[in-house]
């Protein structure tokens, strides 16, 4: 079953809706505050490395379970 994919803006709504902030759960997932608001804000596509990795934790993306052969 796939997992939905969320918008930014649904992101964000989920941060306050849960009374956290973006540093918050940056800082809980160990990611960078920057890094995590260049993904959630679209300056970094996120197609790899650490900016796909904080956007599949953030939902923006599915997770693979396999790479490519």
């Amino acid at each position: 079953m796939a997992t939905k994919v969320l918008t930014p803006n649904q992101v964000k709504e989920r941060f306050r809706a849960r009374g956290i902030t973006v540093t918050q759960w940056a800082e809980e997932q160990g990611y960078r505050r920057d890094a995590v608001y260049r993904v959630l804000n679209g300056f970094d596509k996120a197609n790899y490395g650490r900016a796909h990795e904080i956007a599949v934790a953030l939902g923006l993306k599915a997770g693979v379970e396999h790479a490519a052969a």
